[in-house]
């Protein structure tokens, strides 16, 4: 395996995407006692593009690390960033990669990616139970932290009407609700 620059990295997706690249940016920040280099690499790409990006980062290193897909409900669309790692294992070249899709919430629905890397089912049932994202052709959607008696169509991370009902918050012992 050749391990690429951060640079070489950006550009081997700019190549590989044409224009499903939205953006990228480099970081570098010192870290530890000895001020290690810890570099990122955030690619945003087009919901069109996600799969092929994903498959890109499986050429750049075989077995990536998906650490968690994070999700933030920004209004008329949901933002998924998948955190990988590559380079793992090679001492002080680890980069983490950061690879960002906003999917608009009237098409909430993103392919699965676990025929790449099969630990993804995991993260992918947590985000298609707690924001509500359909995750195609997803081996196994059985829920994973909600009961199976939670309403349909509520997602607690959702901030809009398909979010958290009221109803169902729980107030502490010794505070008081609002």
């Amino acid at each position: 395996m050749e391990i690429l620059s951060p640079q070489a990295i950006v550009k081997s997706f700019k190549t590989t995407l044409g224009g499903g690249l939205i953006d990228s940016k480099i970081s570098e920040r010192e870290i530890a006692v000895k001020k290690n280099l810890f570099i990122t690499i955030w690619i945003n790409v087009k919901k069109e593009a996600f799969r092929k990006a994903v498959e890109h980062i499986c050429q750049l290193q075989e077995y990536p690390h998906l650490a968690i897909i994070s999700s933030s409900d920004l209004g008329d669309s949901v933002e998924l960033i998948y955190h990988f790692t590559i380079y793992y294992g090679n001492h002080l070249q680890e980069i983490s990669l950061g690879l960002r899709v906003r999917l608009p919430k009237k098409d909430l629905k993103i392919p699965t990616v676990t025929d790449l890397i099969p630990g993804a089912v995991f993260t992918e049932r947590e985000t298609q139970e707690m924001i509500g994202v359909e995750v195609v052709g997803i081996p196994d959607n059985r829920r994973l932290f909600l009961p199976e008696d939670f309403p349909e169509g509520v997602y607690p991370w959702r901030t809009d009407e398909k979010g958290l009902p009221n109803d169902m918050f729980r107030v502490l012992p010794g505070r008081k609700p609002k």
